[in-house]
């Protein structure tokens, strides 16, 4: 049975938490300070842990209340999912889909996917969060998530299928005043002695490891002077002139001013976006979705 009681005072808990302070959160909230504060009491008492530090200058989070956060936070997204659930049947829809996606698949991808999901299924309700591709296997797993757009290999893993959709061709991101920004295609090779700005590993294993290995079989091991968290980060960071970037051909209709694209002379290809879902976890609107959208999409040209 679901103690609803402990389920609003967790709430009350992540409120207080993301504001630091007790008054902001009680308007957040539609309530008075004292009951709020009160019932943190509570749950502090029935967890036997202080969860708040207070001071003048606000209420910080102790050791403990730091501890529980992710996991109250996650318990709190997961009830928001189950009452939009509810809410959709009782107004007599079938289904809630749940995508996650990387933010490059978000902008260009998933729109007029979504669009045409919308046209021929308007009874499935759609629900997108933003992940990155290192977090679409062990949310697809746990069930966080029904269908994955992220940068992954084209395997199976552990009942994880995975679809190549989108693909390009590795260029090189320069600034504008740099030796090689002339030149209509750059050798691989002559970027060895270059400092790169490149994508965390753990945000995306599979690209990262794809980008090294390209570097590798071309004969050096680049030099990392900046990682960062998305394709335009890196683009951004070359712009600042802070080293050079691969990164998919695409990119150059969105570079700034002071950073051009140039292809790479060897014909590389790297997987920009794929399509993940658990087949271990049936699901007919993931079943109805793939079904649209393979044979839609074409690998983009290199």
């Amino acid at each position: 049975m679901i103690n609803f009681r402990l389920v609003r005072h967790l709430w009350l808990f992540l409120a207080v938490a993301e504001e630091q302070n007790f008054g902001r959160a009680a308007k957040r909230l539609g309530m008075s300070q004292p009951p709020l504060t009160e019932q943190i009491k509570t749950l502090e008492s029935a967890l036997r842990v202080k969860l708040f530090d207070r001071s003048r200058r606000g209420a910080h989070l102790t050791a403990a209340g730091a501890a529980i956060l992710p996991a109250v936070r996650k318990f709190v997204e997961q009830m928001q999912q189950l009452e939009l659930a509810v809410h959709e049947a009782a107004a007599g829809q079938t289904g809630v889909l749940t995508i996650g996606a990387i933010n490059s698949a978000m902008v260009d991808l998933l729109p007029p996917m979504l669009e045409r999901m919308r046209q021929r299924h308007p009874e499935v309700t759609v629900a997108v969060r933003e992940i990155d591709s290192v977090e679409a296997v062990p949310m697809l797993r746990s069930g966080d998530i029904d269908l994955a757009f992220a940068r992954l290999a084209a395997a199976s893993e552990d009942g994880i299928e995975t679809l190549p959709l989108v693909e390009d061709r590795l260029a090189v991101a320069l600034p504008r005043e740099h030796r090689f920004a002339t030149k209509r295609s750059v050798r691989l090779a002559l970027l060895a002695q270059e400092s790169f700005v490149m994508f965390y590993r753990h945000v995306s294993p599979d690209y990262f490891d794809g980008l090294t290995a390209a570097c590798r079989t071309a004969g050096f091991a680049p030099h990392i002077l900046h990682e960062v968290r998305s394709v335009m980060s890196q683009v951004a960071f070359v712009g600042c002139g802070q080293g050079i970037a691969l990164v998919p051909a695409a990119f150059r209709k969105l570079a700034p001013d002071n950073v051009v694209v140039r292809p790479l002379q060897e014909n590389i290809k790297v997987v920009t976006t794929a399509m993940a879902w658990n087949k271990d976890r049936p699901n007919v609107l993931v079943d109805q979705l793939r079904a649209d959208l393979v044979g839609r999409l074409r690998p983009a040209a290199g």
